[in-house]
């Protein structure tokens, strides 16, 4: 269970993400976001002491919640490894796609030296989930490289596509044809 002020802060954090997808980090403020959450500026700035630690905090929850959900996603046995890995990745970036979603992924792209060691860990560790899954469903020497061709495939899908719909129908397509 939940405490109050936890609940508080991750409602600040989803509204600072979303507004930070909505302007750039460049174009946010603080009163924006301090708004967007419901709340007064200076009540923002207790609880984050500058918009770099406030954007530093609001992606990384995005990333631990996405990992946390990959992990639900590929740990559920009973559906096809196939299944599984699509939707990862839709978790992962195509969520991410469309027109209604902002643009977090190249927000977080934008400034990467603003985010600190989980622009490198969080990638690492989807790898290593969508890696072991196919190790573990398929016994595959083979796991890595599938895992690495897939994380490619879907990095260049998410620059291409204009739908989030695209973006799976396409990864379901690179999947098959490297599960076979």
């Amino acid at each position: 269970m939940s405490s109050p002020d936890t609940d508080r802060r991750t409602l600040v954090l989803d509204s600072a993400m979303a507004t930070f997808a909505r302007f750039g980090y460049r174009k946010t403020s603080m009163e924006e976001v301090a708004r967007a959450a419901h709340i007064s500026r200076p009540g923002l700035y207790f609880l984050f002491s500058s918009k770099e630690t406030l954007f530093r905090a609001a992606v990384t929850q995005t990333l631990d919640q996405d990992i946390s959900a990959i992990e639900r996603i590929l740990a559920d046995l009973g559906r096809p490894l196939a299944e599984r890995l699509v939707d990862a990745f839709d978790q992962w970036a195509g969520r991410y796609i469309g027109p209604l979603s902002g643009d977090i992924t190249a927000v977080i792209e934008d400034n990467p030296g603003l985010l600190g060691e989980i622009a490198d860990t969080a990638p690492r560790r989807f790898e290593t989930l969508i890696t072991n899954a196919i190790t573990l469903e398929s016994a595959r020497e083979t796991a890595t490289p599938i895992a690495r061709t897939l994380i490619s495939t879907s990095i260049g899908l998410k620059h291409q596509a204009a739908s989030r719909e695209f973006y799976v129908d396409r990864m379901k397509t690179a999947v098959a044809l490297l599960m076979r």
